[in-house]
């Protein structure tokens, strides 16, 4: 009662103050000010000490002064991808802010006549990969994960205006409006890189992370592709959204192994993309366990 009628709607208040503030800035500005808000603030937050202890696992190899430059880089990149969320609906892919690459990869599903599956993480600014059903010209259903807070949830709602096509939250009704949606030939896109605790375990950064099978189980099931799609932020407030090969998917009678065949090859993706990029993870997820 107490968080339904005081904590979220002063949360909410804030998270409203915030959007309004940096959406009467313009888009550089409010990027660069996002960015240095939460580079100055942010490594001496709590949640620090867990991207930290991430890093470090992830990167035994690494320097205390190197790992400390990662964190840096990542609060400044949260800072900038919030301060960019009043201004999404602004980016068009293949505009000034946005350069797409390797758009044939996804048009190659749009004639297969089969459905699709797309896949990305929490890198640079997540958000921007909204702009895929645009750049493809194509109806496409997105998974998210709905905010705690109602409040909260509503401001994202506005700011993911410029995706073309249907939201759904994670849970048992969106599980069963995409299992329909794939069924009728459709395509959908989900963010796959946050810890499922009764998912499976696949090796990510060389330690076991619970891991969400639902993208391998429905491209069995249905035959559906899989591409993957990188977010990186280049400078400030500008991005490439690079669409990659669809992964290789081989079906050997054994949907156990095949499963976590898949999987593996999707979290060894993603691993790539962040070891080449680390600061542009979010370091802050409980990603493994203890």
């Amino acid at each position: 009662m107490r968080q339904k009628y005081l904590s979220h709607p002063l949360q909410g208040f804030g998270a409203y103050l915030a959007y309004w503030m940096f959406a009467l800035m313009p888009i550089d500005m409010a990027s660069a000010f996002g960015g240095w808000l939460l580079r100055t603030l942010g490594p001496k937050v709590g949640q620090t000490k867990k991207a930290r202890n991430n890093l470090v696992a992830a990167f035994p190899e690494k320097s205390p002064e190197e790992i400390d430059q990662i964190i840096i880089g990542m609060w400044d990149n949260l800072g900038r991808s919030i301060a960019e969320i009043p201004h999404l609906h602004k980016m068009r892919p293949g505009g000034p802010r946005i350069e797409v690459v390797g758009l044939e990869n996804g048009l190659a599903t749009k004639t297969d006549d089969k459905p699709g599956l797309f896949f990305s993480g929490h890198i640079g600014n997540w958000e921007v990969t909204m702009c895929i059903a645009e750049a493809l010209d194509m109806d496409m259903m997105s998974v998210y994960r709905a905010p705690d807070n109602p409040w909260v949830e509503n401001l994202f709602m506005r700011a993911r205006k410029m995706f073309n096509g249907q939201l759904v939250k994670k849970g048992p009704d969106g599980a069963r409006k995409l299992t329909r949606y794939l069924k009728n030939g459709g395509h959908a896109c989900m963010l796959v890189d946050q810890k499922m605790t009764d998912g499976i375990a696949v090796p990510f950064f060389g330690r076991d992370a619970m891991t969400a099978p639902a993208l391998a189980q429905f491209a069995l099931k249905y035959d559906a592709p899989i591409v993957p799609i990188r977010a990186e932020r280049l400078d400030g407030a500008h991005f490439r959204v690079t669409f990659y090969p669809a992964l290789e998917v081989t079906k050997t009678g054994n949907r156990h192994d095949d499963i976590q065949a898949i999987m593996t090859d999707v979290n060894a993706t993603m691993e790539s993309w962040i070891r080449e990029r680390p600061e542009q993870w979010l370091w802050l997820h409980r990603r493994w366990p203890k």
